[in-house]
């Protein structure tokens, strides 16, 4: 039995037999329209091929524009990237990627279907992180949960520097790799949990590394959660969802000086 939010069973070969039957039908009732309104007589073998072509065209454009109109109707019903991409015969990435921002089309930008309460607004996450591979994989985990707001540094100076800037935004969680140029990731945490105007910000460790010292030496500097990669994309949101429903939703937040 399919799923929530989840396309029709038909395969695939199913599907585009019944579609070019019909499509095929569609445009062919068309272009005969289109002729006998141009008065069409005769005016050369190929006109009637031609007009078929132009209205198979024309309909792919209207096709492309009915899907974006589709997909935009299927967020606002509660459906995800990856129920969108299934529908569409891609991934989620591929979906996000041919619909970009299709949760900031509207001033009430729907919620994506969330495995837990999602929180009552979206939230900052500053990313450490030097991999732009997993940057991207990290960024579409965050996004199934409505955080939006995500700003990258590639090694624990520049996370430093943005975190002591007195214009940036205080972030509600950091997403920390351990291996990086510069300062890594594991001096970079305890200098965090040192420092106290942002040892409160609750540290996520996503790294390669399952090496028991390094586990072991995240927990002791105090990290929230440690996350190996390669990682599964729904551990990993319910990891983030986690910390963000206790950091957001329980833990007093320290006044802002």
């Amino acid at each position: 039995m399919p799923g929530k939010n989840s396309p029709p069973r038909t395969s695939p070969q199913e599907s585009a037999e019944l579609t070019d039957v019909a499509v095929g039908n569609l445009a062919r009732r068309i272009a005969q329209h289109m002729l006998q309104e141009t008065g069409y007589q005769d005016s050369g073998a190929a006109t009637p091929a031609l007009t078929l072509l132009h209205v198979l065209v024309q309909l792919q454009r209207s096709a492309e524009r009915l899907q974006r109109s589709a997909a935009e109707q299927a967020a606002q019903a509660g459906a995800g990237y990856p129920q969108i991409g299934e529908a569409s015969g891609m991934t989620r990435q591929g979906a996000r990627r041919r619909w970009p921002e299709l949760f900031h089309h509207s001033s009430e930008a729907p919620q994506e279907q969330p495995m837990m309460t999602a929180p009552a607004r979206a939230y900052d996450v500053l990313l450490v992180e030097d991999d732009i591979a997993d940057a991207m994989l990290i960024e579409e985990a965050l996004s199934e949960r409505g955080s939006r707001n995500l700003v990258q540094t590639t090694d624990g100076v520049a996370a430093l520097e943005y975190l002591r800037d007195p214009d940036s935004v205080r972030p509600d969680l950091i997403v920390l790799d351990l291996n990086m140029p510069r300062m890594n990731g594991r001096e970079l945490l305890r200098v965090l949990k040192n420092d106290e105007n942002l040892q409160t910000i609750p540290v996520v460790v996503l790294t390669t590394s399952s090496a028991p010292d390094d586990v072991t030496g995240a927990y002791s500097s105090h990290a929230n959660a440690y996350v190996t990669k390669p990682v599964n994309l729904q551990e990993f949101e319910q990891a983030v969802q986690s910390i963000d429903a206790f950091y957001l939703e329980t833990a007093t937040r320290p006044p802002h000086s």
